[in-house]
């Protein structure tokens, strides 16, 4: 197909089961003017998927890591726009004709992108709980770094519509991130280009029991120091809000396991922003301490 309007670009590695789900979700779209791009990062089988005139499977020998083989997609992509699917999610049919109408009808100076909603669901359909974007990031700023209402949320960055080139011209996907790609392709994306949030739900996060990168501890753990020191500068000059994020990293830690590290960032994030932080330690000290108190209760009575 050539010269399609848009890209949807799946990267895989042995999840042959769920990837015929993403694929079908991105061919089933309502809008035809598009592409799909598999790339199967050195599966142990390779992927084998229907033939359709939309759809171009890449197998690569050697594993490039989920980054890279977005970068892989990025570089073989023929549409003016790109999005990205992962393997194990799905898009709703709608997605591809909302993103790109919105940034048809902007009256926003180029370069745009748009994000929209995602809803997270379990392996029976259920919906688990929905996220909605903050309605404009304008360009300049850091996205997650800046200040958000509390019905918002930075965490649909899956659903990004973007021009292809203004991707290649920051540097496209960090390689060498192997959790936190979203976060940290958008500290460098939002300072080059203006990012619409719509209120719409077009993704679906699946939960289910199998791996996930995020789910990882040490790579996430790896990975946010890694964010970090990267982004040393942009932290510094957001204290209030790099201590919301290093204290949101030290809770995920200790559901984890990763008590260490989670007692770790725990103090940095309250060395950080003291005043902020403090506070909802103690409330969640207090919270803990009463439910005890309430189950033991509970027990005797």
């Amino acid at each position: 197909m050539s010269n399609p309007l848009l890209s949807i670009i799946i990267p895989t590695h042995n999840r042959p089961h769920l990837v015929t789900h993403a694929v079908q979700s991105a061919l089933e779209q309502t809008m035809e003017d598009l592409e799909v791009i598999v790339v199967d990062d050195a599966s142990t089988q390779p992927i084998d998927l229907p033939s359709h005139p939309r759809l171009r499977l890449i197998r690569l020998l050697q594993s490039h890591g989920g980054a890279g083989a977005r970068n892989v997609g990025l570089e073989a992509a023929l549409g003016r726009w790109v999005a990205f699917l992962d393997d194990d999610d799905r898009l709703l049919p709608r997605m591809a004709e909302v993103s790109l109408e919105a940034l048809s009808q902007t009256s926003l100076p180029a370069p745009v992108a748009v994000i929209s909603g995602l809803e997270e669901v379990n392996a029976q359909g259920k919906v688990l709980g929905q996220r909605l974007p903050p309605p404009l990031r304008p360009r300049g700023v850091h996205f997650f770094l800046e200040e958000i209402e509390p019905d918002q949320s930075y965490n649909t960055k899956q659903t990004l519509v973007v021009e292809r080139e203004v991707l290649q011209k920051i540097g496209g996907w960090d390689k060498e991130m192997r959790s936190r790609v979203h976060s940290e392709l958008f500290l460098r994306l939002n300072p080059a280009c203006s990012i619409i949030g719509l209120p719409i739900i077009t993704y679906q996060l699946y939960n289910h029991g199998g791996q996930r990168v995020s789910r990882n501890p040490m790579l996430r753990q790896e990975s946010f120091l890694r964010l970090v020191h990267k982004h040393k500068l942009l932290f510094q000059a957001h204290p209030q809000m790099f201590a919301k994020l290093v204290y949101e990293h030290a809770n995920k830690c200790y559901e984890l396991g990763l008590k260490r590290e989670a007692f770790y960032n725990l103090c940095w994030s309250m060395q950080l922003d003291p005043l902020q932080i403090v506070p909802r330690v103690a409330a969640r000290v207090y919270q803990s301490g009463l439910k005890f108190v309430i189950r033991n209760y509970k027990l005797k009575h």
